[in-house]
C-alpha cells in the first residue's frame, strides 16, 4: 500500500481514498445459513483518487513510499 503525503499542507495521516477492487473469496455457509468468509485474495486494486482530509486538495497528494523506504535503508 502506498504511503501518502500532501505537499500543500504537510499531512501524512488523513486521506480519503476512492478505489476499485476485484477479489476472489471463499464463502462458507453454515448449516444455519450464516455466511463466513474464510479466505480472500485481492486480484486487482486500482486507486481512482486520493484527497487530503486536512486541506481538501487532490492535486497535491503524492506517493511518499519511495522516500520512506529510502530513509529506512539508510
Amino acid at each position: 500500500m502506498p504511503k501518502y503525503r500532501c505537499d500543500n499542507c504537510g499531512n501524512k495521516t488523513r486521506f480519503d481514498v476512492v478505489a476499485s477492487e476485484r477479489s476472489k473469496s471463499f464463502f462458507h455457509y453454515s448449516l444455519g445459513g450464516e455466511l463466513g468468509i474464510e479466505s480472500r485474495e485481492v486480484l486487482e486494486f486500482v486507486v481512482e483518487s486520493v484527497t487530503c482530509r486536512w486541506c481538501g486538495s487532490n492535486k497535491s497528494v503524492v506517493d511518499d513510499s519511495a522516500e520512506v523506504a529510502a530513509s529506512i535503508e539508510q
